[in-house]
């Protein structure tokens, strides 16, 4: 193949000039990041290896190596890995061929600090090469492949790159960075093993250079011939807790989450007994971009016995706990593990309830002993964790201790109330705990349903969040108290009303009759009943809906979602006290009764954050009715 000069991805040039913007400050981690990919290559080799054990070619003594050339301005970093095709070449340098690309970019600030975290979670630590290097050049053959089918791609990080069939003794990667002006901090041999302790110690593959010269009894240089590993060689969830710093752990998480930020937690212990296990589990400070997308991975890292057998083992840690990054290694598991062997085996099903278990206790060590963490944690994660009411039943009281929410406490939508709060304040005599679901923070906390609890001084759960109509759903009581929606069923204060105003009640409903009759007659199958409410103060009407039925916001997302959903007929319920109804009592027979009972019917609906059937009717009638005003 003759060379060939390819067009990057517009994204790709994109995403070069925010990475060298982004990181220039940082710039050692290049190195980093390189080494981290030299490593996850191994790793795959490994893998592939355990199938087809050929692939090694005789060369099982899998390592990394960093050289430097002071005259021509290059760092040269090499591994026996697994290697690339030209086809993975130019899938995995020339473009990003992976979901999410838009949604990427579309998380972009533009504040080069704020941003340099979601470079890592896109896994394009390759070009940070470029921070330093104004031409990069990458060596690959993949393992099996013959040497006369190597590739070698060459660029300057602008607009373009070669790509050239070349020979290769041996499989694996070699990169060379052509070093930019003013970058010879990097040609140092103490500068480079420094970078290598500080962020590579934890890989568990030797990093190996040149080894250092010595001096004899005169003083005089004595070189040395040979190379030695920088790094200690050991996978550090192999060693003991006590002899790992906080920087280590923070460091091979960035490692093996391909991110910027130091994490929020982490949990690591080793388990005995029936099965024999380590987990080292992170919780990261920030939501990856492509959190709630349908078809991404999660993002734990399957070892057996020290040897790498697959990434994003989706089964050993549940969808709600999908944001969780880290390492379990088994001693029991086979070597040829496979995916499908992981969806039936009863050892995975006991590896992740223990790592349930682990990440659960961590995240309630958070909000016991430091809630601004937690705050950070519940930001980031919280619309995830509740799905884990609904999905994981045997955990689902952790969980629920663990949920924040909005309430009619405060003015914001900061979510910051706990079930035990609520169950706390709750005023004497209450049973229930009450809540509100709603498209938006703002159409829950303006709801009419809210005014007789604002009135009465009962605290109301504000719900907005999409996945809270799931929770809802399985979360039906916490700690004895049933959770009540205050948009469902006939709503009983009785425990906080006195005589006098139960009689009240009574003669307004009496006396209100022959409206309700003739309400039920004009709305016809619009409404499965109407009925006279004492749960409004200030609003002429409002819709409910029967305690088993689908509540209208969650009829109203089904039916965004493409769903065919069979519509809810409502009930309404009108308020006798109202300035409105009083005078549609007094107007029982006036020829526009029943345009201004549609036009309370639509004005409830509207309330609910409903679409009208009819706007344009709604606009006539109404119309009409200013103009007899």
């Amino acid at each position: 193949m003759s060379k060939e000069t390819l067009g990057f991805q517009a994204e790709v040039k994109q995403l070069l000039q925010l990475m060298i913007h982004s990181l220039y400050s940082n710039k050692e981690i290049f190195l980093r990041e390189l080494i981290s990919n030299a490593s996850d290559a191994c790793d795959k080799l490994r893998f592939e290896a355990i199938h087809h054990g050929d692939l090694y070619e005789g060369d099982g003594d899998l390592n990394i190596k960093l050289a430097f050339d002071k005259e021509a301005r290059t760092i040269t970093l090499s591994d026996n890995g697994i290697g690339m095709s030209r086809d993975e070449v130019i899938a995995n340098i020339g473009t990003i061929a992976r979901s999410g690309t838009k949604e990427f970019f579309s998380k972009l600030t533009g504040d080069a600090q704020k941003d340099s975290h979601l470079i890592g979670q896109f896994g394009v630590g390759f070009y940070s090469a470029f921070i330093v290097a104004d031409k990069v050049t990458l060596t690959t053959r993949r393992a099996g492949a013959p040497a006369d089918q190597a590739v070698r791609w060459e660029s300057g990080g602008e607009g373009d790159f070669t790509l050239e069939e070349v020979s290769k003794a041996s499989r694996g990667t070699e990169i060379v960075l052509h070093l930019k002006e003013g970058e010879d901090e990097f040609l140092d041999d103490w500068r480079l093993r420094g970078i290598i302790r500080k962020y590579s110690d934890h890989i568990s593959l030797p990093i190996l250079m040149a080894k250092q010269p010595t001096y004899d009894n005169d003083g005089n240089v004595v070189p040395a011939e040979g190379l030695e590993p920088v790094n200690q060689a050991n996978a550090l969830w192999t060693r003991n807790k006590s002899d790992i710093t906080d920087e280590q752990y923070k460091e091979f998480y960035k490692h093996v989450a391909h991110d910027f930020d130091e994490p929020l937690a982490w949990s690591h212990a080793r388990i005995e007994g029936r099965q024999e296990y380590t987990e080292l589990l992170f919780i990261p400070k920030r939501a990856p971009f492509d959190l709630y997308e349908r078809d991404r991975r999660n993002g734990i890292k399957l070892y057996v016995k020290r040897v790498f057998i697959m990434e994003d083992a989706e089964k050993l840690m549940p969808q709600y706990l999908r944001f969780v990054r880290g390492v379990i290694d088994s001693a029991d598991l086979p070597l040829n593990v496979s995916r499908e062997i992981l969806q039936a085996s009863r050892e995975v099903e006991t590896i992740k309830s223990g790592c349930v278990k682990k990440v659960l206790g961590v995240l309630e060590d958070l909000a016991e002993n430091k809630p601004e963490d937690y705050a950070v944690f519940w930001e980031q994660f919280g619309k995830v964790l509740k799905e884990g009411t609904g999905e994981d039943f045997a955990n689902k009281e952790r969980i629920a201790k663990l949920l924040r929410f909005a309430s009619t406490l405060a003015d914001t939508e900061a979510q910051t109330v706990t079930l035990a709060d609520y169950i706390g304040r709750m005023k004497e005599g209450q049973d229930k705990i009450y809540y509100i679901t709603g498209d938006t923070f703002a159409a829950a906390q303006h709801s009419p349903h809210l005014e007789i609890f604002r009135k009465k001084g009962i605290e109301v759960l504000l719900l907005a969040d999409r996945v809270d109509e799931w929770l809802v759903s399985s979360l039906t009581e916490f700690d004895g108290k049933q959770l009540q929606s205050v948009a469902k069923g006939e709503l009983d204060l009785s425990a906080f009303e006195d005589e006098a105003e139960k009689q009240q009640q009574e003669a307004a409903a009496a006396e209100l009759a022959d409206v309700i009759e003739k309400f039920k007659t004009t709305l016809g199958d619009k409404v499965k009943d109407v009925r006279v409410t004492h749960r409004l103060t200030d609003s002429p009407a409002c819709l409910v809906v029967d305690n088993f039925d689908m509540s209208a916001n969650l009829e109203r997302l089904l039916k965004q979602a493409g769903q065919d959903v069979k519509a809810t007929r409502p009930i309404l319920e009108v308020n006798p006290e109202h300035a409105l109804v009083k005078k549609l009592k007094a107007q029982l027979d006036g020829e526009r009764f029943e345009d201004w009972t549609h036009l309370l019917y639509d004005q409830a609906v509207l309330a609910e954050g409903a679409q009208l059937e009819d706007p344009a009717g709604f606009v006539k009638r109404l119309n009409g009715l200013m103009a007899q005003m």
